[in-house]
């Protein structure tokens, strides 16, 4: 009887589009498919080498401009929140977590639209409407939750912020955050990092994966307020330091080849990329 190892993952590149992070750049994405039994173990191990999920596609940024995308994840053991982030804690006391699965609904989908409407408006997904959000929630080939908060002041039970959460074998991957914009002078982005924080430790996770920090960018910097924050930067994750010495990363010939990102690449199994 023969054994049928499972198919290697093929990996695509995008095609470039205007950067949603800097001005006047091009973004590029490299990404394969996350689907089959190996889903799990495929989103564990691309996410520890810097991709992000988005429905059943892993992807990372593989631009030709700069190499300013860097995954970004922080150490809990080694975390400890600053004067200001326990303020913001302090000022979100009354929200509290209820995680489900991920089933899209209306109320939810409600806030999305007002969080867009508020925060952004001319992004990728100003359009999108209630069956494209329900496919960004429910579609996950792998454990995924969506972790809603109400507001125990308010009392109705309705959502006032929320994020789509992947758990992951190593931590929490924060897939995508939103929330009542009229919350926003109490800093509800970085509350739903201090809480996933704490929700790690509950669980026994090592870290809390972010998505993308982007040195210059007004929209990602807030991520470098973070202790014990490490990036994915060169083939390995490595402790941020000072934000600014990551300037290089801007330039033109900061990247490498896609022939030699891809080969770099490492598989559950011992699987090898196909090209």
């Amino acid at each position: 009887m023969r054994h049928l190892l499972p198919p290697s993952p093929q990996f695509y590149v995008t095609a470039p589009q205007p950067c949603p992070y800097l001005a006047g750049r091009m973004e590029r994405k490299l990404f394969t498919a996350l689907q089959g039994e190996e889903a799990t173990a495929l989103n564990d191990m691309l996410s520890k080498q810097g991709f992000r999920r988005s429905q059943n596609v892993l992807y990372r940024p593989s631009c030709t401009e700069c190499a300013a995308c860097m995954s970004a994840r922080i150490r809990v053991a080694d975390f400890a929140p600053t004067r200001s982030q326990r303020r913001v804690l302090k000022r979100n006391a009354h929200l509290r977590r209820r995680a489900t699965s991920p089933w899209a609904t209306e109320d939810q989908f409600d806030l999305f639209r007002r969080y867009l409407d508020a925060r952004h408006a001319d992004g990728g997904m100003a359009d999108m409407d209630m069956f494209e959000f329900a496919a960004m929630v429910e579609e996950t080939p792998v454990r995924s939750r969506l972790i809603e908060y109400t507001d125990t002041i308010r009392g109705d039970g309705l959502p006032v912020a929320a994020c789509l959460t992947d758990i992951l074998d190593d931590g929490l991957s924060m897939v995508y955050s939103f929330f009542e914009p009229e919350l926003e002078r109490h800093s509800p982005g970085s509350f739903l990092i201090l809480d996933h924080i704490a929700v790690a430790r509950e669980l026994g996770l090592p870290y809390v994966y972010l998505g993308y920090w982007v040195p210059g960018s007004p929209k990602m910097g807030y991520k470098a307020n973070f202790a014990a924050l490490e990036i994915f930067r060169d083939g390995s994750w490595r402790d941020i330091g000072d934000p600014h010495d990551h300037d290089a990363a801007l330039h033109p010939l900061s990247t490498a080849p896609i022939a030699e990102q891809v080969a770099r690449i490492t598989l559950p199994n011992g699987a090898r990329v196909l090209r």
